[in-house]
């Protein structure tokens, strides 16, 4: 008798569970690979010797902004542009840093300034989007979870697609973020804050980075892709 693969596999157990695991290895193997390239780069000090603060204050300066302020957060990589309040938030290791990790990272946050100062339109869908994938985040499983104890498959359906929204969240954040690194990258070499060696320095950071972004990206996908499968099983 046929009982179809996902049933057959593993007494019953979903394959595609297997593969939410894997993403959300990645997810830790990205994780691990950033502080590692990161704490790596921290300990090579830049020629120029400014420190992160003071390279994103450069970076403003050179791009005629003056309504964005440079302020120390608390934390490790905890860094962030907030576009709502024109605040570029640095944390611990980068803020008074003068490592080429640091520079990189302040210039990164400085390229998302440069996104929003230009209108960049991914950057805008994602800002308008935040508040929705923040519910979808947040109330999507549950809805589904409720759904599913209840036996309601209107309810399935809507957690379904509020948790879509923050994928889809996931998914914009990619192009965001590789432009904010391209734009740093851009920036500081043009600027001459740090050499060509360097940049190449910085790079690596900004690229690992990255790719905890990808892997984020990835395993919600597998998650949703997941749950879509269960629920077209339930009928």
């Amino acid at each position: 008798m046929y009982y179809g693969y996902g049933r057959a596999f593993g007494y019953g157990m979903d394959p595609m569970y297997f593969l939410v695991i894997l993403m959300a290895i990645l997810c830790m193997v990205a994780s691990y690979r950033v502080s590692s390239v990161y704490k790596k780069y921290a300990r090579i000090r830049s020629m120029c010797g400014m420190t992160g603060a003071q390279a994103a204050m450069e970076i403003l300066r050179r791009n005629g902004i003056t309504d964005v302020t440079v302020c120390h957060v608390r934390g490790e990589l905890t860094d962030h542009y907030d576009p709502r309040n024109k605040v570029v938030n640095l944390s611990d290791a980068t803020f008074d840093s003068t490592s080429v990790a640091a520079i990189g990272v302040a210039a990164h946050e400085c390229g998302h300034v440069m996104q929003h100062h230009f209108g960049y339109a991914p950057l805008s869908f994602r800002t308008a989007l935040l508040p929705a994938a923040n519910i979808g985040s947040k109330a999507g499983i549950p809805l589904l979870i409720l759904g599913m104890l209840l036996g309601f498959s209107p309810l399935i359906s809507i957690g379904i697609v509020v948790f879509s929204l923050a994928v889809l969240f996931q998914l914009v954040t990619l192009p965001v973020e590789f432009d904010a690194s391209h734009r740093a990258l851009v920036m500081l070499e043009e600027y001459g804050i740090l050499g060509h060696e360097e940049v190449a320095d910085s790079r690596k950071v900004l690229t690992a980075a990255a790719m905890t972004y990808v892997a984020s990206a990835a395993s919600a996908v597998v998650q949703l892709l997941r749950l879509v499968m269960l629920n077209n099983r339930r009928r």
